[in-house]
């Protein structure tokens, strides 16, 4: 890429800029002991951490790969009882530059599709839209430099898809089109920041020593409380390659014309040179205008992967 004149000191600027907010980030950051004694870089930490492309690759080579999946989708009534349910076991199947799936088994309750066979509830779509396939997909890759999560130009359902990819794989990244709570998922802006407690550990996950970065939203904010979505985030980061390993984080918001509560886990494991999800289990509830309340929760597990 070639710098012209006035180029050059936009990105000195948005460089030094970046590194004033890690530094000013870093001062915030509550540090075990052990932390403390491994003389661990902080703001170059917090560069990797907001930099990081390991947790969106890792569900990009599910597209390169074969494997088996159990589904557990399960949407319940305001009583708390399941009033529709997807329990299955699909293989995906991976020959030359494409993927399909077969579906080996699969048991539905109530009214999880309606008449036409199409699902029947938001929390199903939007799963089906990361794990269920249908069809051929062909010419895929796992490259994530360069791309760019953005439900701009898209509607409905895609448009919520993309949405949910941005808050699921960019956590902390501002959402453009989402009414009211767009900027306040940026939980590294060092303003909002203000409002989060940040730490650092150094612990073991599956085996690997790696270091537990933790964000959670202040004890008592008081009216400042409807300027966060993010309500905590912990993620296990592999100590030497801080490939993302596992994380959990809650996410809440009242807007008035809707709000929702959510909660999601994600391990992940080794196949060969590729890291991949094993297991995703998300609980969550929503309610957006001109729709009826959906309450759901799904399991997804992951193995039997091959190239």
């Amino acid at each position: 890429m070639v710098m012209t004149g006035l180029s050059w000191p936009l990105v000195l600027f948005a460089q030094n800029a970046d590194s004033l907010d890690n530094e000013r980030l870093a001062r915030m950051v509550q540090l075990t002991e052990v932390v403390v004694r491994s003389d661990l870089n902080v703001p170059a930490f917090i560069r990797r951490v907001r930099n990081d492309t390991t947790f969106y690759k890792a569900f990009r080579t599910l597209h390169l790969l074969g494997f088996t999946a159990l589904n557990d989708i399960r949407i319940y009534d305001r009583k708390g009882k399941v009033k529709a349910s997807l329990e299955s076991r699909i293989r995906q199947n991976r020959s030359g530059n494409c993927r399909t799936m077969d579906v080996i088994e699969e048991k539905t309750t109530g009214s999880f599709y309606d008449r036409n066979g199409d699902y029947n509830h938001y929390t199903a779509e939007l799963y089906a839209g990361l794990f269920f396939t249908r069809g051929s997909i062909c010419g895929e890759n796992n490259i994530v430099k360069g791309i760019e999560l953005n439900p701009r130009g898209l509607t409905g359902m895609e448009k919520h898809k993309q949405q949910l990819k941005m808050l699921f794989f960019n956590p902390g990244r501002r959402i453009p089109g989402i009414p009211f709570i767009g900027d306040k998922i940026d939980i590294f802006d060092p303003d909002r920041a203000e409002l989060y407690d940040f730490g650092i550990d150094i612990g073991e996950y599956g085996g690997d020593r790696c270091y537990i970065f933790s964000i959670r939203a202040k004890r008592d904010l008081g009216g400042k409380r409807n300027q966060l979505v993010i309500d905590s985030m912990v993620t296990w980061f592999h100590a030497k390659t801080m490939e993302v390993l596992a994380r959990n984080y809650d996410m809440s918001y009242d807007a008035g014309v809707y709000d929702f509560n959510v909660h999601m886990e994600v391990q992940m494991t080794r196949f060969r040179n590729y890291l991949v999800p094993r297991t995703l289990r998300y609980i969550g509830d929503w309610d957006v205008v001109f729709k009826k309340r959906e309450r759901g929760a799904f399991t997804a597990t992951l193995f039997d992967f091959t190239e």
